[in-house]
Parts: structure tokens; sequence; C-alpha cells
């Protein structure tokens, strides 16, 4: 698995490995988190290979299916880069309006908050 994939896991993991079986949680934070080979990873939890492999493999799918179908990651990304374009906006237009600055810190804040 390359950088990018792996980047791309760990995201879906943040917004959806609490729904993933406590199993599937701890091998993915060893294998993704900690940097564990499976071997390690068979190792430090007394498990076959092929059984923390299987692990893995199905709560990769499950984050990928939960984003095909929820799309939290997808929208946080989109909402993401609208705000640094409204920043953006008011750092150039409305650099000395601190009213309006505080709101829309405040509206961040608050979503981030729900």
């Amino acid at each position: 698995m390359n950088f990018e994939e792996k980047n791309r896991i760990n995201g879906l993991f943040g917004f959806y490995g609490e729904l993933l079986t406590t199993k599937q949680q701890d091998y993915l934070r060893y294998y993704f988190e900690d940097d564990y080979s499976i071997v390690e990873i068979a190792e430090a939890e007394l498990v076959s290979r092929q059984a923390v492999s299987d692990n893995i493999k199905r709560g990769i799918d499950q984050l990928v299916k939960y984003e095909h179908v929820l799309h939290l990651q997808r929208n946080f990304e989109a909402r993401s880069a609208i705000e640094k374009q409204v920043q953006a906006y008011i750092d150039l237009h409305y650099r000395d309006d601190e009213t309006l600055k505080q709101l829309v810190s405040q509206l961040l804040a608050h979503e981030i908050e729900d």
C-alpha cells in the first residue's frame, strides 16, 4: 500500500473507526498509526498472520463502504476548501473588519463542535 493510500485510509479511520469491531480498530491502529507489520501485530496479539490480515482487509473494506454511503470525509474536505476561500476573501477585501472575522471564526468553531 502506497503512502497516499495509507493517508486516505487513516482519514477514513478518523471518521468511521468507531464503527468497526474492536479487533479491527486495534489492528488498524497497529498497522497504520504504529507502523507495525502484519507479523508484528500477530506476535503482539498472539494470533495468526492470516487473522490479522483478514481483519485489516475487512476493516479497510468497511471504512471504504461507509465513506461511499455517508461521504463524511469528502464533505469535510469540500467544506475545508470553501472555508479557506472565505478566509482568503475576507483577508483580501475585509482585512480591517474584526466583527466579520470574529463571526466567521465562531461559525467555523460551531461547525466543528457539532
